[in-house]
């Protein structure tokens, strides 16, 4: 179904808004405050209906707007047209200020609005693909990601080049490596314009030895924009001037033959991608969430994400900090978008989500990514690089070891135990992630008080584990889980009530929804 949206600025990127909707049939009308450009743009689209306010535009009751204006206008324009109730697309960066861009998701998560950010190479068919290849494994461990965005101009007056070039290249990095980085590094020179660097090299340090860097610059003979991702098993580099867009894959790396590295050289591999535009499939993709259903890719909490990188790039580059992730000991309480106790420790390079509160005498270690509006408890223990998702629940005196991973909602009961070495010995000590076998606690699921959960196990979705019972094996989804060691005793509703098994259905007597059971294993109807 089409749907009616308005382009807020007409200039060069606002008038590729306005032909892409034009083309997907969902062009509404466009705000354009100068009469001659306003004047042209009409006639070039005389089904538009042509506005030289914002005021005028929300009056006419649009389905979305977008707004592809300078930066330096986007909070005041977004905020206007969140207030009004409509959903709205922000060309990056979301705003110039972190503060002003949570103000901003704040506002429009209170208010039910759709808010996305223009991140639009994560709507590159190519990009896409490196990002499938990397979940499939094609790679291996990833361990090395570099971006050269490289131009003779547009040199800017408002903003430097790292605002200007690098917010693609920092939203693909989190899109590729999906974790924060514990620290952020930016060096460059500014030649054209005092204070305004026309040159950065931006280093980003992440979890699990993962490094990437941004090289961007409006001051080179040549254009290049290149991506190239390492990893254990081979390599992939994209090459976004070049006329056929393709991915390609080299089949290379270094392998350790009888304590010696050596190297390995594979064949190359290429692949062909879709030659849709990305910005075509961006606007289609915000048309679409018009009609409801979340906005997964370039929200706006990853817009903030991105921002509050750009801040960490541009305090280094400034020489204002060292580049460190910001910690409770960096910053007053007050300044926080979380809430740590002041008996509670959250070592450098830790990272937590807005909304969070870390209760007393608890201990966040370096590299820890933990989520939004989750709840630690007294005396819980966070391990290096753990990752913790959001509305997390971790009760008291519990400990959550590097090697485990929990998703969106889990629960972890009063005192239950995570393990992650299968064989530990005091005597003959094994410390290094090579050792640590994987726990992954999949979303929904319950862990009861005092239950243990032995290591390389997965403990599927709303999964509901008892008090006192210790888990040896992968655990279903849904399954309840009793006993030393653990069996199976039932089902569990996503909303925690059993389930009865009447003939391979079941239907829930608390939130009516509907399951079928088949070969061991219940799924939603």
């Amino acid at each position: 179904m089409s749907k009616r949206i308005c382009v807020i600025g007409g200039g060069r990127w606002g008038g590729n808004h306005i032909r892409t909707l034009k083309e997907l049939g969902h062009l509404g009308g466009f705000v354009e405050p100068t009469a001659d450009r306003r004047r042209t743009l009409v006639e070039q689209f005389p089904n538009a209906v042509g506005f030289d306010t914002v005021d005028a535009a929300l009056n006419a009751g649009f389905d979305g707007y977008t707004i592809a204006t300078p930066a330096e206008t986007h909070f005041d324009i977004a905020r206007q047209i969140i207030e009004a109730g409509q959903p709205v697309l922000v060309e990056k960066p979301l705003t110039l200020r972190s503060h002003d861009a949570r103000e901003l998701v704040a506002l429009a998560r209170n208010r039910g609005v759709p808010l996305m950010v223009g991140h639009v190479l994560l709507f590159h068919p190519a990009i896409r693909k490196i990002r499938e290849m990397i979940d499939d494994g094609k790679v291996g461990r990833l361990q090395y990601v570099y971006s050269n965005r490289l131009n003779l101009g547009t040199i800017r007056k408002e903003e430097n080049i790292l605002w200007s070039f690098a917010p693609h290249d920092i939203s693909i990095f989190q899109y590729l490596i999906d974790r924060t980085p514990v620290r952020v590094e930016s060096r460059g020179g500014a030649f054209v314009q005092p204070g305004i660097h026309d040159t950065t090299m931006t280093v980003l340090t992440y979890p699990d030895n993962v490094v990437g860097h941004i090289f961007v610059s409006w001051l080179h003979p040549f254009k290049e924009h290149r991506l190239v991702v390492i990893g254990s098993k081979g390599m992939l580099s994209f090459e976004d001037a070049s006329p056929r867009k393709e991915v390609h894959f080299y089949e290379k790396g270094i392998d350790w033959v009888r304590g010696e590295p050596i190297p390995r050289e594979g064949p190359t591999e290429i692949i062909s991608c879709e030659g849709r535009l990305p910005l075509t499939e961006e606007l289609a993709y915000f048309a679409e969430r018009l009609s409801g259903g979340a906005i997964e890719i370039a929200n706006g909490e990853q817009g903030v994400a991105v921002m509050d990188i750009l801040e960490r790039a541009t305090a280094s580059l400034l020489g204002r900090d060292d580049g460190a992730a910001a910690t409770s000991g960096a910053r007053s309480a007050a300044n926080l978008p979380y809430y740590v106790h002041p008996t509670s420790v959250v070592d450098d390079g830790a990272t937590i989500g807005e909304g969070t509160k870390v209760w007393h005498f608890s201990h966040v270690q370096g590299g820890a990514a933990i989520g939004r509006n989750c709840s630690l408890g007294q005396n819980v223990n966070v391990g290096n690089n753990v990752r913790i998702g959001n509305h997390v629940k971790i009760q008291n005196n519990v400990s959550v070891y590097e090697g485990v991973e929990l998703e969106d909602y889990v629960f972890c009961g009063p005192s239950m135990t995570f393990t992650n070495v299968l064989d530990p010995r005091c005597k003959y000590p094994q410390r290094g992630t090579e050792h640590y076998q994987k726990t992954l606690v999949r979303e929904g699921a319950s862990i009861g008080a005092n239950a243990t959960i032995l290591c390389g196990n997965t403990i599927g979705r709303h999964a509901f584990i008892a008090a006192g019972a210790v888990v040896t094996k992968d655990v279903p989804d849904y399954a309840m889980m009793v006993g030393v060691p653990a069996r199976q005793s039932g089902w569990a509703c996503e909303c925690g009530e059993r389930l009865e098994d009447v003939d391979g259905t079941a239907v829930c007597s608390r939130c009516s929804r509907r399951f079928s059971i088949r070969d061991g294993n219940l799924t939603e109807a």
